[in-house]
């Protein structure tokens, strides 16, 4: 699977894989965002989801609680100690079929204890990424909003996939702002006798 440069990237985002779309580095006074060598550099919104745990609430992957977030908006946000953020990028993706996307965190983030988690990105998957900051310190730690947040590195099949993310009907294709995690309504559904 060969890494995809940057005259490849510019190409395919150019085509509508990346809206919006920095054709370069934008690294003057802010956390490094746009085109790389072999990645591309994505930006965090301004839209936050915080962490809390006002309610005392068990986090449940099947069944999780919206009343276990804040939401903010702002050009900064701060993440409590030992907690984390929900986030989104500015950049809409559109995974072409015979491409798999991975993502790696900002060494300025992680120079500081902030992890940013993204899963892979699937062949024909679309829509705005969750990002997770994850404070590791005991200390409050701050994202700032509309600057470099991770890297996206374009990785190619060897290959067309027979099934894409598209073809599944995938639970986050198309996701729009900030997703929090769910389920397939027919999954939770018991099998009748």
């Amino acid at each position: 699977m060969p890494i995809l440069q940057d005259t490849w990237i510019r190409e395919h985002a150019r085509k509508g894989m990346i809206e919006p779309f920095v054709e370069h580095q934008e690294k003057q006074g802010v956390i490094s965002y746009g085109l790389s060598s072999y990645g591309y550099d994505a930006r965090v919104s301004n839209e936050f989801k915080i962490f809390t745990n006002v309610d005392n609430a068990l986090v449940d992957p099947k069944n999780f609680s919206p009343t276990s977030f804040v939401d903010r908006e702002g050009e900064v946000c701060i993440i409590p100690p030992n907690s984390f953020v929900l986030a989104r990028t500015v950049e809409y993706f559109r995974v072409p079929r015979d491409v798999l996307v991975i993502c790696l965190g900002k060494s300025t983030y992680a120079r500081c204890g902030i992890i940013v988690n993204v899963t892979p990105l699937e062949p024909e998957w679309e829509g705005h990424v969750t990002l997770e900051f994850s404070n590791t310190t005991p200390l409050p730690a701050k994202i700032y909003a509309n600057e470099g947040a991770c890297q996206f590195l374009f990785l190619k099949g060897e290959g067309v996939c027979e099934v894409s993310y598209r073809d599944r009907q995938g639970k986050y294709m198309g996701q729009k702002g900030v997703t929090l995690p769910k389920l397939f309504e027919d999954s939770l559904t018991p099998a009748k006798a």
